[in-house]
């Protein structure tokens, strides 16, 4: 896991601990945010168009649409509630994961 590995070189924490597998946990939830950010603009852009009036023809019509019209950051756009959303679920998912891998015996990622 390439976040763990930069939390236990930063912090000194040991791999096994828990402040290690939260903090990369955060870390992971951050950089996903940031790679899933676009996507949920897209979504969110075709699913709040008038039904009779159609903005967007497709993903892609709506992509390139964004990108020409508002520039290419418009879609990082709200990045802090979509982070707060994906934060919590993605934290408890990898620190759950990382507990239970620990308690069948089985080494840490």
């Amino acid at each position: 896991d390439q976040s763990k590995g930069y939390v236990v070189q930063l912090t000194g924490l040991p791999k096994k601990s828990l402040g290690t597998q939260f903090l990369s946990a955060v870390t992971a939830g951050f950089f996903m945010t940031c790679t899933v950010a676009p996507f949920d603009m897209i979504r969110t852009r075709l699913m709040n168009q008038p039904a009779d009036a159609k903005i967007y023809n497709n993903a892609i019509d709506c992509m390139i649409k964004i990108a020409t019209n508002e520039g290419p950051l418009t879609f990082w756009r709200g990045f802090l509630p979509i982070w707060s959303r994906f934060a919590p679920t993605t934290t408890l998912q990898l620190v759950i994961f990382e507990q239970l891998r620990g308690i069948m015996g089985m080494k840490s990622l």
